[in-house]
């Protein structure tokens, strides 16, 4: 971020709504006025997000915007008596009590609203996964490039404390070089909506249509492969993968089982499971290094040290006799113990964060676009029976 870019927000921001812009700013000492958010879309994300706005210091809910009057409702409960209500999210973006907006919306729509939301002189923070197809994703980035405000993804794993701290025990040499990050999300059930009319399916259940989504690969994996770009330090080269529609016979035109390989330059590659049909372990990552590996659910982590690397570490006890090493147990394992919050709770304090002292997110615009371009690298693979390789024309992040 420039200094000529930076000097420019800081005024902007001290003239137009009063914030102080100062290192290390305690917000909530300091009591400004509340950063006005309205939220593009109030289905089961938009709402949730605005649940936890509630209880986030320097943020007000000023404007909600979604077209089914139903969803609206639910939001505009969560707001107050000055919260405005919109069907057109045009509209909304023309409310000047709303400075930043959220956008989540289906997947589809992102990259549309989100351009249209930075020419109206919003701050952005956009849903993952960014944007659908290429073309979409490098004019997002162009425009968002152009931009003044700050722009950031909704990977919400990447504003975990926890998280990052496990990224710095990777990038720092804990578990030696890493050779197999391993990750799934799996669910037992149709992943389907209630539809109150029959002509609302698509609309309401649009993860499973390709006109709209990505399905599995976009909802689920693009959080873990945006771990994995973050653990490695860049995009992959390679992409590969397989799914098909093999149990829910319902008319539903994405996968509802996904398996992609990924190749980076330095050796690494990692894996991911995406299935509607078993739910053992739910969420996981494993981070399988030379000394050792790292084991993380949604919530904690575990490390674990290989044989011969045990010196530090209490593991457990190894069998002398058959030479066996230890299974994957949470308890055998040392328990990576660091205090953090619910990530998305705090990828909203770091938006109002990154917005007040006008500072690059974590989880930018391109860690957002190299993510959208995997998953439309691997949904390429699966639906062509081919590899994917990362291409001159992707290096616009």
């Amino acid at each position: 971020m420039d200094a000529t870019r930076r000097r420019f927000l800081a005024k902007s921001i001290l003239t137009t709504s009063g914030l102080a812009i100062l290192p290390q700013v305690n917000i909530a000492a300091s009591k400004p006025k509340p950063l006005g958010i309205g939220i593009i879309g109030t289905g089961d994300r938009g709402t949730g997000l605005a649940t936890l706005i509630q209880n986030i210091q320097g943020i007000k809910l000023k404007a909600c915007c979604d077209i089914f009057p139903f969803r609206l409702d639910q939001a505009m409960k969560l707001g107050d008596r000055n919260t405005k209500r919109y069907t057109d999210y045009k509209a909304l973006l023309d409310d000047k009590n709303v400075e930043a907006v959220i956008i989540a919306t289906p997947f589809g729509m992102h990259a549309d609203m989100a351009i249209d939301a930075l020419e109206a002189g919003k701050h952005v923070y956009c849903e993952k996964t960014l944007s659908f197809g290429i073309d979409a994703t490098r004019q997002l980035v162009r425009k968002a490039k152009a931009s003044k405000q700050i722009f950031q993804t909704g990977h919400q794993y990447h504003s975990s404390r926890l998280y990052r701290h496990i990224v710095d025990l990777v990038k720092n040499d804990e578990i030696g070089q890493v050779s197999l990050i391993e990750s799934q999300w799996n669910r037992n059930g149709d992943w389907r909506r209630p539809v109150p009319e029959p002509q609302l399916e698509k609309m309401i259940n649009w993860r499973m249509y390709r006109e709209f989504s990505g399905g599995l690969s976009a909802e689920l994996c693009s959080h873990q492969i945006d771990f994995s770009n973050w653990i490695v330090g860049a995009p992959p080269v390679k992409v590969m993968g397989s799914g098909g529609i093999d149990f829910w016979k319902d008319g539903r035109e994405t996968y509802d089982n996904v398996h992609i390989i990924t190749e980076y330059s330095n050796g690494t590659r990692a894996t991911y499971t995406s299935l509607t049909t078993n739910s053992k372990d739910n969420y996981q990552i494993k981070v399988l290094g030379k000394k050792g590996s790292i084991l993380i659910n949604q919530k904690n982590a575990w490390i674990y040290r290989e044989p011969g690397f045990t010196e530090d570490y209490e593991t457990g006890v190894v069998d002398g006799v058959s030479g066996a090493t230890k299974t994957w147990h949470e308890s055998r394992g040392k328990a990576i113990e660091i205090s953090h919050q619910n990530p998305s709770i705090q990828a909203l304090v770091d938006f109002r964060d990154n917005i007040v002292q006008y500072k690059e997110p974590l989880s930018n615009i391109d860690t957002g676009a190299q993510v959208a371009v995997i998953v439309q690298m691997a949904l390429n693979a699966m639906d062509n029976d081919r590899v994917e390789h990362w291409k001159e024309e992707y290096n616009f992040v």
